[in-house]
């Protein structure tokens, strides 16, 4: 047998060399900068390592800052992650990264430093989408929910008891803000410009569910209305919010749950193919340059990547879940230290749960994929239930509220591409099964932001341009 040769090396000692004396740079110290981490170390990475990230803090879990650091059950500040294996870096916080030289493999940070590696790994993740004037958002009173800071923020702020809170948006983020604050006994209103909530991510049918959720707790929930304006007094709170609709609303705090921004800025000028859906990368995570050519040495995880599935017709896909960025972060280590007989494919069943005004909602799939829905089990009026979405006649995404032990049958559906409507689960089922409309939104309709988002395109558009590599 021959072994293949690179120079004086054999592709094996290349490998064996790199996995030994190698430089690693992972861009993101968030879950999946970690867990990336804790993985290489894992497989036999004994190089340099570097860790990079703009917040001064170590990793720490962010799902809890919407729950249970707002319900004061957590400090906001006891939500660091677990350390799950050595890892042994040098780590690089409260700086963030400005700018990537490709060409002499160099990260360069916003104190004038520059970081050197052979392999790169992106995982900058995203930041909470900040109100649109800055001047309002500057108020005291007006929040967003993202960072530990964030959190504690706006905690300290219902803790005082404020006569009324505003949350503008209700996708998950805004919907778990509402619930811990009728939790918390305070009056709240949710000013959502789309037609409901979870619309976006979950479609109208269980938009309405929801709806009925929020307002069946208490909340004052407004659905096509958008707040045009916020003003403050002389001392600089919020006190006043101006809705579309001609209304004024007295307000102590408001919460912006506008979506997420994804972190790509700082490649401005790299050739990389990043934009507003984050960075594209294939089944290996390894970066696209901007004419979609695969990069040898950058690889991308977490909430920033944006990758083609192929159970969902090859669509990029972008995902904010806490399992992408895991288990994206353990493909892209592996394939970082290995040939390409060793590498393996990260093609996640996207999957979340959420929890809301006592319901427990969980997800697998892509249900905005679907453009068809079925009650299969349980009772929608009882909002104990489970839902399929079908599109072509094969299911693409199920969900469940109260009722999640289900969700693992349904999620070996998808990966077959089983048949829609689905076959009877055998018992609990549903007193209507008809199939119906999911009544997603038009894109270009203002709509609560899904976690999963398909950035495919029409084929029909020809706004796309050419730029050819300088």
């Amino acid at each position: 047998m021959t072994t293949a040769r690179t120079g004086t090396y054999s592709l094996d000692e290349v490998v064996t060399k790199f996995r030994a004396e190698g430089r690693i740079a992972i861009v993101g110290a968030s879950l999946a900068g970690l867990r990336a981490a804790e993985a290489l170390r894992e497989k036999g990475f004994g190089g340099s390592l570097t860790i990079i990230g703009d917040e001064p803090h170590e990793p720490y879990d962010r799902p809890p800052l919407s729950k249970q650091v707002l319900k004061g059950w957590v400090p906001a500040d006891h939500t660091k992650l677990p350390r799950l294996h050595r890892v042994d870096a040098d780590w690089k916080l409260g700086v963030a990264a400005v700018g990537l030289d490709r060409i002499n493999h160099v990260v360069k940070l916003a104190n004038g430093e520059e970081v050197g590696y052979d392999r790169l790994l992106i995982a900058t993740g995203t930041r909470a989408r900040p109100w649109p004037n800055p001047v309002e958002g500057a108020l005291h009173g007006v929040f967003t929910v993202r960072t530990v800071e964030d959190a504690a923020a706006l905690a300290a702020a219902l803790k005082a008891s404020p006569k009324r809170v505003l949350i503008v948006g209700s996708g998950f983020v805004g919907s778990e803000i509402a619930s811990v604050c009728r939790d918390l006994g305070l009056s709240v209103t949710v000013a959502e410009r789309g037609k409901g909530p979870l619309m976006g991510a979950l479609g109208g049918v269980i938009s309405e569910i929801a709806a009925g959720m929020m307002r069946d707790a208490g909340v004052d929930l407004r659905t096509g209305v958008a707040v045009q304006s916020l003003s403050g007094d002389e001392s600089g709170k919020v006190r006043q919010a101006h809705l579309s609709d001609g209304t004024a609303l007295d307000v102590d705090v408001v919460v912006a749950s506008l979506g997420s921004i994804r972190n790509v800025e700082w490649l401005d000028g790299a050739g990389l193919a990043a934009g507003q859906w984050g960075l594209a990368c294939d089944a290996g995570c390894r970066a696209f340059d901007i004419n979609g050519v695969v990069t040898d040495h950058i690889f991308v995880a977490g909430d920033v990547a944006r990758a083609p599935h192929v159970l969902y017709d090859y669509e990029f896909m972008s995902q904010e879940h806490w399992d992408n960025a895991v288990f994206g972060a353990q493909v892209a280590a592996n394939n970082m230290i290995h040939l390409e007989v060793g590498r393996r494919p990260h093609l996640p069943l996207p999957s979340f749960w959420s929890g809301q005004f006592g319901v427990n909602i969980k997800s697998v799939g892509v249900c905005s994929f679907g453009d068809e829905i079925v009650f299969t089990q349980g009772s929608p009026s009882e909002r104990r239930f489970a839902a399929a979405y079908g599109k072509r006649g094969r299911i693409v995404g199920a969900v469940t509220f109260n009722h999640g032990k289900w969700l693992p049958y349904y999620a070996s559906l998808i990966e077959k591409s089983a048949p829609f409507p689905p076959p009877p689960p055998g018992y609990d089922r549903p007193a209507d099964t008809e199939v119906m409309p999911a009544r997603f939104p038009d894109p270009r309709e203002p709509a609560g932001n899904p976690d999963v988002v398909l950035t495919g395109h029409d084929p029909t558009d020809r706004s796309a341009e050419f730029r050819p590599r300088a």
